[in-house]
C-alpha cells in the first residue's frame, strides 16, 4: 500500500501512529468483540478452573467472588479501553506503554504482554486437550489412542504423555487454521461467540432440567471449603481468608483474561478507533454475566451424596456434570465445553501472533525479520509459528505426571498467562494515570473517572500478581517436609527468569538499538494524504 494516495479513515489514523497498513482490514466491529469473547471462553475458563475455587475456598469462592472480581477487571477493561481508542494498532499494550512512558516501558511490557499470551494459548490448548480426550472416551472413540483407558487414570504416566501428545496436535490444527485468509479466521470467532452463548444456555437447562436433587441456597452463597492443604483443612483460620480463598480467584481472573486481543486485532478492524474499546469491555461484560450465570449452574446441580469425590477431584466441574446428569446429557454437556475450548485456543494463538508480528515490526523479538513476514493472506505464518513452538515449550513440565493426580502443571501455566497479562495491561494504565490531563483521548473514553478507575486497576492487579505466585499446596513449599518439585508453582520462576533476561539484554544491548515503535510510513505521506481524506464524502 501507497500512504501517498487517498487513505480510509482507519489507514489515516494508523499512518498517524506511525504504521502504513500491511495486514489485511476485513474485520467487523462484531468479529472484533467476538475474538476477545471466544479467548475469554466461559466454556473453557469456568470447567477448567472451576476446582481451583471450590478447593480454595468453595461455593463462595464461585457465588460471591466471581461478580465482585468481575467489577475489579472491568476497572482494567475500562482503563485499557480508552487507550486503545487513542492507540488502535496490532502492538496494543506494548505500544501504548512507549508513547507514553518511553521505549523501556515499552520493551518490558511488551515481554509480558508476549510471556502471557503464550503462556494462555498454552494453558488453554493443553486443557482443551484433556478435555477432548476424556470427552472421546466417553463417547468410545479410539483414534489413534486409546483415550478410554487414558481417561480412566489407571496410568498416571500412560495419560500423561496421551495428553500432551494430543495438546501437540491441537496446537498443529490451530497453526493450520490461522494462517488462513484473515476473513475466514473471523468467520470462525464470530460462529465461536454464538456458540458459547447457545452452549451455556443448553447446559444451564441441563443442569436445572435433569437433576434430581439441587442445592440449597445457603449452600451455594453460604458454604465455605478448604481441600488445599493447608491448614488443616480448616476454614475458620485467618490464613483461609488471606490465603486460601484468593488463591481461589484464579477461576474468575483466568477465566477473563486475553481480551486484549480486541487491541491486537485493531488494524484488521473497520472503525477501530470506537470497535476496539467496545470489543474490550464488552467482551469482558457479557463473559461475567454468562460465566455467573453457568457457574451458579453447576454449583447448584452438586449432589450431596457426592460431595467428598468431587471435592477430590481433578476436574471437579466434570465429576459434578457426570454424577448430577444422565449419560446421555454429560456427553452433550463435555461436548459443548470441549467444542468451546478448541475455538479458545485457535483464538489465543491468532492474538498472540499479532502480538509478536507486531513487536517483531519494532525489532525487538530476535529474529524479528522472520517473524513480521506477511503470507500472500497478509496473515504472519511465521508469528504463528513462533507462539505454537512455545507454547509447547513451557509446558513441557505437563509431560510428567503429579504424583497426587492435580493438574499443578496447567494450574502453574494459567498463573503464568495472568501474571504477565495483567501486568502488561495494568502498565500502560498506570502510565495513562501518571499523565494525568495531558493524554490525548481517542473517541472513546472515561473523562475524569479515569482519576479512580486507573489506580483501583493497578492496586488490584498488583495483588493478584502475589496471590498467584503462591504454592499451591504444602507439598510445593519449599520449606516443607514433603516438598516435591512436581507440586511447585513454577509461574514466578518462569516469569521472573524470563524478565531477568530480557532485562539483562535490554541493558547489556537492546536499549543501544531499540528506540520503541518504528515508523513504517514517512511523516510526508501522511501529509500528503490529508487533502484526500478531506475531499472524502
Amino acid at each position: 500500500m501507497s500512504t501517498s494516495g487517498s487513505l480510509s479513515a482507519d489507514e489515516q489514523k494508523l499512518a498517524e501512529l506511525g504504521y502504513k497498513q500491511e495486514l489485511r482490514r476485513g474485520w467487523s466491529g462484531f468479529s472484533n468483540f467476538a475474538i476477545s469473547f471466544a479467548i475469554i471462553c466461559i466454556l473453557a475458563g469456568c470447567f477448567t478452573t472451576y476446582g481451583q475455587a471450590l478447593k480454595n475456598g468453595g461455593p463462595i469462592a464461585i457465588s460471591i467472588a466471581w461478580p465482585l472480581i468481575s467489577v475489579m477487571i472491568l476497572f482494567v477493561a475500562w482503563s485499557m479501553s480508552e487507550l486503545a481508542s487513542a492507540f488502535p494498532t496490532a502492538g496494543g499494550i506494548y505500544y501504548w506503554a512507549s508513547r507514553l512512558g518511553g521505549a523501556a516501558w515499552g520493551w518490558f511490557t511488551g515481554w509480558f504482554n508476549l510471556i502471557g499470551l503464550v503462556a494462555v494459548s498454552a494453558s488453554v490448548i493443553y486443557v482443551s486437550a484433556t478435555f477432548l480426550m476424556y470427552t472421546l472416551g466417553l463417547y468410545d472413540v479410539h483414534f489413534v489412542f486409546n483415550f478410554a483407558k487414558a481417561a480412566a487414570g489407571t496410568n498416571l504416566h500412560y495419560t500423561a504423555h496421551v495428553n500432551f501428545a494430543l495438546f501437540g496436535l491441537i496446537l498443529l490444527l490451530d497453526i493450520f487454521i490461522n494462517v488462513f485468509r484473515g476473513q475466514l479466521v473471523a468467520f470462525l470467532y464470530n460462529i465461536s461467540v454464538w456458540w458459547n452463548i447457545v452452549g451455556v444456555l443448553a447446559i444451564v437447562v441441563l443442569l436445572i432440567a435433569v437433576p434430581s436433587h439441587h442445592a440449597s441456597f445457603s449452600y451455594v452463597f453460604g458454604h465455605k471449603a478448604n481441600e488445599s492443604g493447608f491448614s488443616g483443612g480448616t476454614v475458620n483460620a485467618a490464613k483461609f481468608w488471606i490465603y486460601v480463598l484468593p488463591l481461589g480467584f484464579l477461576l474468575t481472573m483466568y477465566t477473563i483474561t486475553g481480551y486484549d486481543a480486541s487491541a491486537h486485532l485493531s488494524e484488521e478492524t473497520r472503525g477501530s478507533e470506537q470497535s476496539s474499546p467496545r470489543g474490550i469491555w464488552l467482551s469482558v461484560f457479557y463473559s461475567a454475566v454468562f460465566g455467573w450465570i453457568v457457574l451458579l449452574a453447576i454449583t447448584f446441580a452438586i449432589p450431596h451424596a457426592h460431595e467428598t469425590e468431587i471435592y477430590k477431584a481433578a476436574y471437579p466441574a466434570v465429576t459434578i456434570i457426570e454424577t448430577a446428569l444422565t449419560s446421555s446429557a454429560a456427553k452433550a454437556v463435555l461436548l459443548i465445553s470441549t467444542i468451546g475450548q478448541l475455538f479458545c485456543g485457535a483464538a489465543c494463538v491468532t492474538s498472540a501472533s499479532r502480538m509478536t508480528f507486531a513487536f517483531s515490526r519494532d525489532g525487538a523479538v530476535p529474529g524479528h525479520n522472520l517473524w513480521r513476514r506477511l503470507n500472500h493472506h497478509r496473515t504472519p505464518t511465521w508469528a504463528v509459528a513462533f507462539v505454537a513452538v512455545f507454547a509447547l515449550i513451557i509446558t513441557i513440565p505437563a509431560y510428567f505426571p503429579n504424583h497426587l493426580g492435580s493438574p499443578v502443571a496447567f494450574l502453574a501455566v494459567t498463573s503464568i498467562s495472568v501474571i504477565g497479562l495483567y501486568i502488561a495491561y495494568t502498565i500502560p494504565v498506570f502510565l495513562r494515570w501518571r499523565m494525568g490531563e495531558r493524554f490525548q483521548r481517542g473517541s472513546w473514553t472515561l473523562g475524569k473517572k479515569y482519576k479512580w478507575i486507573n489506580p483501583i486497576a493497578v492496586v488490584w492487579v498488583g495483588l493478584c500478581v502475589i496471590i498467584f505466585s503462591l504454592p499451591f499446596s504444602p507439598e510445593g513449599e519449599p520449606w516443607e517436609k514433603g516438598f516435591t518439585w512436581n507440586a511447585v508453582n513454577y509461574a514466578p520462576l518462569v516469569t521472573i527468569g524470563l524478565i531477568v533476561a530480557v532485562a539483562i539484554w535490554y541493558f547489556g544491548w537492546a536499549r543501544k538499538t531499540f528506540k520503541g515503535p518504528i515508523r513504517t510510513v514517512d511523516e510526508l505521506d501522511v501529509e500528503q494524504s490529508l487533502p484526500a481524506i478531506a475531499e472524502a464524502p
